[in-house]
């Protein structure tokens, strides 16, 4: 669950950055679609952080 959820957040991070353009080089990039999206999924890396951490103590 930690290794998903920190993988969720890294990928999430880099489609925020691409939805506001400021990663540029993708067909991604600049496209608001990808910044809610990444949200969602850094939401997510987190939510499977925390019930990672809760589930080893």
């Amino acid at each position: 669950m930690l290794v998903i959820g920190a993988i969720a957040v890294l990928i999430g991070a880099l489609w925020i950055g691409q939805g506001l353009d400021l990663i540029p080089g993708s067909a991604m990039s600049g496209d608001k679609t990808w910044f809610y999206v990444g949200i969602a999924v850094v939401v997510g890396g987190v939510l499977l952080l925390v019930a990672g951490v809760r589930r080893q103590r």
